[in-house]
């Protein structure tokens, strides 16, 4: 796979929904999408990394995350080309 888009996916989750919301993330991953997500404490409840091919498709995975029970909020982080 050709990753083109690196992002970081912060998750705010319903209390007590994180993991479930962890595992639901976990399994987004597929051709052309490596998903990984760690559950962490503070403001936000997991953090996802994601590499991608396309802008596109990393839409569609936010909108996807966005669409899972007990996620309250996201916020994406695109990283910069300069790796």
């Amino acid at each position: 796979m050709v990753v083109t888009v690196r992002a970081y996916i912060l998750v705010e989750t319903a209390i007590g929904k994180e993991y479930e919301v962890a595992e639901a993330i976990a399994r987004l991953a597929s051709e052309g999408l490596r998903v990984s997500v760690d559950v962490v404490y503070g403001e936000y409840d997991a953090v996802v990394l994601v590499d991608t091919v396309s802008l596109e498709l990393l839409d569609r995975v936010v909108s996807t995350i966005r669409r899972i029970p007990g996620v309250v909020r996201t916020k994406t982080l695109i990283a910069s080309e300069s790796r």
